[in-house]
């Protein structure tokens, strides 16, 4: 048995000697052409989450829908809660959050909340 292991062990020995030795380079597939541009990006922001959803009952007895994010800064309105939302924003925290006729003062937290809205004017909304 060690005999015939000699020689095998000689002719793999040999095998191996006459292996190239220079560095090689091995790529996966063509450059990727966008790789420059994702590296230089900027960093994605994503949207605010909804951080409250509340109900309110205003004075003229209507019920509004609104969807306050956590960038403290915009908020969701809806006048009927199958409606597709119209987005207020602010232009810093604490300030009225407005939309084209539209303005919301309040926060999530309170009690109650002023909204002006196109035909119906200025009134107070309770939760």
């Amino acid at each position: 048995m060690t005999r015939t292991l000699l020689p095998i062990a000689l002719a793999a020995a040999a095998a191996l000697a006459g292996c190239n030795q220079e560095d090689h380079t091995i790529e996966s597939g063509p450059a990727d052409p966008m790789a420059n541009a994702l590296a230089n990006a900027a960093p994605v922001e994503l949207p605010p989450s909804i951080a409250a959803s509340k109900i309110y009952r205003c004075k003229d007895n209507s019920v509004v829908y609104v969807d306050w994010l956590s960038d403290k800064k915009t908020a969701n309105f809806r006048a009927d809660r199958a409606a597709a939302p119209t987005q207020l924003k602010a232009g810093a925290e604490g300030e009225a959050m407005t939309a084209e006729g539209y303005s919301l003062t309040g926060t999530a937290q309170a009690p109650s909340i002023t909204l002006t809205r196109p035909g119906k004017g200025s009134q107070t909304c309770k939760a």
